[in-house]
């Protein structure tokens, strides 16, 4: 009987523990998944833990835009404007950001392996602890210059360029 008695309120407890542990991050931005966002104005929004997982944003404005902790994993971004954007702990493998503007933009921690930065502008820009590819990173540090005006980090030592 002790022993039926014990295991019932074990079980009780586990339940409680269960049902009281959090549960995983929560999704707190907006959908656009596998959306059409080109030419759209996001400009100086709040899209932290936002999702652009799979979307299309040519030439979209994200100027001042804090995209914190966003998903823009196999997206496509060519030509968009991201000058002055918070994309610190961005997921962005596998993205093309080709003719993009980061002037500015702060990209602390981004993970972009696999991505296309092929003719962006990253003056300015702090890329500090991002996970780039071999052959963006060198890209990139042929144009990289200047100083962030946020992080203070120079744009070629948060590359680590030669």
């Amino acid at each position: 009987m002790a022993r039926r008695f014990l295991a019932l309120v074990l079980g009780l407890l586990l339940a409680g523990a269960i049902a009281a542990a959090p549960a995983a991050a929560e999704f707190s931005g907006v959908d656009y998944t596998l959306t059409n966002q080109s030419e759209q104005d996001f400009h100086g929004q709040d899209l932290a833990n936002t999702s652009f997982a799979g979307a299309v944003g040519r030439r979209a404005n994200f100027a001042g835009a804090n995209l914190h902790g966003a998903i823009l994993t196999q997206g496509a971004f060519p030509e968009a404007d991201f000058r002055g954007a918070d994309l610190g702990d961005v997921l962005m493998d596998k993205v093309d950001f080709s003719g993009a503007d980061f002037t500015g933009a702060v990209l602390r921690g981004v993970i972009a392996s696999g991505s296309s930065f092929s003719r962006a502008i990253v003056t300015d820009a702090d890329f500090t602890d991002a996970l780039l590819d071999r052959v963006d990173q060198r890209s990139l540090c042929r144009e990289a210059s200047g100083t962030n005006p946020i992080t203070g980090a120079d744009t070629r030592l948060s590359l680590g360029c030669p």
